[in-house]
């Protein structure tokens, strides 16, 4: 499965630094909202913590 990002969130996104966005893309997730991309950059804090 490849990770999908919502037009609608592509904008948020792409402010993100290229690393960031990479760290989600090898997740397999799908991003359809916001609130969906805020969990899986929290869910990446928390691993880092």
């Amino acid at each position: 499965m490849a990770s999908y990002i919502a037009p609608s969130v592509q904008d948020k996104f792409e402010t993100l630094s290229i690393d960031l966005k990479n760290m989600i893309l090898e997740r397999n997730v799908q991003i359809h909202t916001l609130q969906d991309l805020i969990q899986v950059l929290e869910t990446i804090v928390a691993e880092g913590e």
